[in-house]
């Protein structure tokens, strides 16, 4: 990118010497005022459309970056959901699972209550009788 860079500022003083020295060829050149200024007017009018020619140059490049900026964002957008979704279908396993064991416990705890309970009931029998 820093290439691109130095080509089109180099680029541009070679056409602003290349104006200039254009500029100077006319006025030192030996012709009347009308074809002077005519050189002068038709050399300012080239140096515009070489300008013209490389501003739009410049302004693709930057549309350019735009658009890769644009498109690499969105990969990254992207891939942040993807982590996202996948956290959130781990964490609702767990979650999942979580509860499971606490239900399995809870299970097993009510089991043992209850025996508790018929144990608790068939020694007070034994003792009534």
């Amino acid at each position: 990118m820093a290439d691109n860079n130095n080509d089109s500022g180099s680029l541009g003083w070679f056409l602003a010497g290349l104006g200039l020295g254009a500029i100077v060829g006319v006025l030192y050149a030996p012709k009347s005022g009308r074809e002077t200024r005519e050189d002068i007017v038709n050399s300012a009018l080239d140096a515009r459309e070489r300008a013209a020619a490389l501003a739009q140059q410049g302004l693709d490049k930057a549309n350019a970056y735009v658009d890769q900026g644009k498109q690499t964002a969105g990969e990254y957008v992207d891939r942040g959901k993807e982590y996202y979704e996948k956290g959130r279908s781990q964490w609702t396993q767990y979650v999942e699972k979580g509860k499971s064991l606490v239900q399995e416990q809870q299970d097993k705890l009510q089991a043992a209550v209850e025996a508790g309970k018929e144990a608790y009931a068939g020694k007070t029998e034994e003792h009534a009788n």
